[in-house]
């Protein structure tokens, strides 16, 4: 009988528990606000530079998707979520940041978003150091545009437009994205 609840508990516990990375958890389900629509985590990976782990993040959506050009089609809000591995000063993110969005996305777009680019800088200017531990999340709520969320706390004023939103998402996943194998994990194509 211990064996059959044994087992009936790894089931459960697995259903709430969407996955581990470098220690790390991540729920099958989030929601960005009370009341609002659940978003299933479509996959979570690893950050690396060099040989140190830097952060844990997952990608959360309306529905699971499989390829970049889904997941950017995709309307409605989103979430990606980071869990830092090592302190890091909130210069060293943003600049991470930045640099995805320079490799992404084209010139002319990143043109036209220098004002929502520099209200990222300012936001996350705002943070000091993120420290091992912290958990940084970047959603996109349609009614308002990106939202920086620090331990669960906002920072900062939402950042306007989905275009922003998508020219950052392809940090991760463009075609020359912060760490392909983080890619692949967001995409749920894990190996």
């Amino acid at each position: 009988m211990r064996l059959v609840e044994g087992l009936l508990l790894a089931l459960l516990t697995s259903a709430a528990l969407a996955a581990e990375v470098a220690g790390v958890k991540f729920e099958e389900k989030a929601t960005l606000r009370p009341g609002g629509p659940a978003l299933v985590l479509n996959g979570a990976g690893l950050r690396t530079k060099v040989i140190f782990k830097v952060y844990a993040a997952g990608l959360y959506l309306p529905e699971k998707k499989s390829n970049t050009a889904d997941v950017l089609a995709l309307g409605g809000p989103k979430r990606v979520s980071m869990v830092m591995l090592r302190d890091l000063g909130a210069d060293d993110l943003v600049n991470a940041l930045i640099e995805g969005m320079e490799k992404n996305n084209p010139p002319a777009v990143l043109d036209k978003l220098k004002p929502q680019t520099s209200e990222l800088t300012r936001t996350m200017a705002s943070i000091g150091e993120a420290k091992k531990g912290d958990v940084i999340a970047l959603d996109f709520l349609p009614d308002s545009g990106t939202r920086v969320m620090v331990n669960g706390e906002a920072r900062g004023k939402p950042i306007a437009g989905e275009e922003f939103y998508r020219a950052l998402l392809r940090v991760w996943l463009g075609d020359n994205p912060v760490e392909e194998s983080l890619k692949k994990a967001f995409l749920g194509q894990q190996g």
